[in-house]
């Protein structure tokens, strides 16, 4: 009786046994799979592989803003990837040099680089674009009055921009307006595009205080052109026989009077007025220039077709690129380096942020 009830524990024992040990078996399992083998394996392959995706872009975007403040020098080939760059992104340019085909294509790109023409245009303004219309003489292919299609595209883009009125003038010199406005072009360009042509009155020049100036200290200004919320200044790049060159500076002369009195001291004078005149946008038409014979011109061989419009707020800084369009530097033509010394704007192309398109 004894040996079997000893039998009985000892099979009750092992059986015991045998389900503690399964038990002891099933449980650390569970934790020792899922543990080591998930968790740890794919957490240290993906952390490192992150910083060094996100570590490549980083240097080369914080190296490229600086490329286009080194690119100023507009004759340089180098500018040209920094101006693109530019012109595409939200930082407006100093000046803007487009080359192309298409007069209007390049004007409306060489605006839409300096900040587009809502830098300078607000609803219900009146604008005043002042051309170069200097002769009835010759048409727009002797290259001595502006090209009427970029006085048409600025006619357009004020326009569209909310403009009330674009009235589109200047004085000539020989021959009468109507006749001058006629031959240039400019006067059906710019009816086609929406805006006016107006007959500068002799009796709307005032004589006008120049409380800056070095030599001159009044004169007699058209009154309009002081009174309008805009001026554009639209020259043509061409030769001149006494000042070298006619460009932004010299084509303010067309809305004064006596300008035979301005030639005797003609770079400080034209400065003088440019400090009371001031406008605020400045567009040099180079589609065509006169190399020789300027102002007036009149023989084909004289025209150099350049296919460029520069732009920009500065009036000094666009004549200042437009000399070296003819092989000089700014500092020779006398009005654009007394211009500068009055601070009226630079003629450091080293100092601006130039862009160069061509399209």
């Amino acid at each position: 009786m004894n040996k079997m009830l000893r039998r009985r524990e000892f099979i009750s024992g092992l059986a015991l046994l045998g389900f503690g040990a399964a038990l002891a078996g099933c449980a650390p399992q569970s934790p020792q799979v899922s543990e080591p083998t998930t968790s740890p394996t794919t957490a240290p392959t993906a952390e490192p592989t992150k910083p060094a995706v996100l570590a490549t872009p980083a240097p080369t975007a914080t190296r490229q803003p600086p490329a286009p403040a080194t690119a100023t020098t507009a004759p340089t080939a180098t500018s040209r990837p920094a101006a693109t760059a530019a012109a595409s992104g939200s930082e407006a340019a100093y000046l803007a040099v487009v080359r192309g085909a298409s007069p209007e294509a390049i004007t409306m790109r060489a605006i839409a680089a300096i900040g587009g023409i809502e830098r300078f245009v607000k609803k219900g303004y009146d604008v005043i674009i002042k051309p170069n219309i200097c002769n009835a003489n010759n048409g727009p292919e002797y290259a001595s009055t502006t090209n009427p299609e970029v006085v048409a595209t600025l006619v357009k883009l004020c326009l569209g921009a909310g403009a009330k009125r674009v009235r589109v003038m200047d004085y000539p010199f020989a021959g009468t307006a109507q006749a001058a406005y006629a031959r240039s072009g400019i006067e059906a360009a710019v009816k086609a595009a929406g805006g006016e042509m107006e007959v500068m009155a002799a009796m709307r020049f005032v004589e006008t205080p120049i409380p800056a100036g070095v030599d001159l200290k009044s004169w007699m200004i058209y009154e309009p052109v002081l009174k309008a919320d805009l001026v554009i200044n639209v020259p043509i790049a061409k030769h001149h026989g006494l000042a070298r060159l006619t460009l932004a500076g010299k084509n303010l002369m067309g809305v004064i009077q006596d300008r035979g009195s301005i030639h005797r001291n003609l770079g400080q004078r034209i400065a003088d007025l440019t400090s009371v005149i001031r406008p605020q946008l400045t567009v040099v038409d180079a589609v065509r220039m006169l190399m020789a014979n300027g102002p007036t011109g009149g023989n084909l061989a004289d025209v150099k077709q350049a296919n460029t419009v520069i732009a920009s707020a500065d009036l000094v800084a666009a004549d200042a690129y437009a000399t070296t369009l003819f092989g000089l530097k700014p500092e020779e033509i006398s009005y654009v380096a007394a211009s500068a010394k009055m601070g009226l704007g630079t003629m450091d192309l080293q100092s601006i942020k130039i862009v160069e398109l061509s399209i």
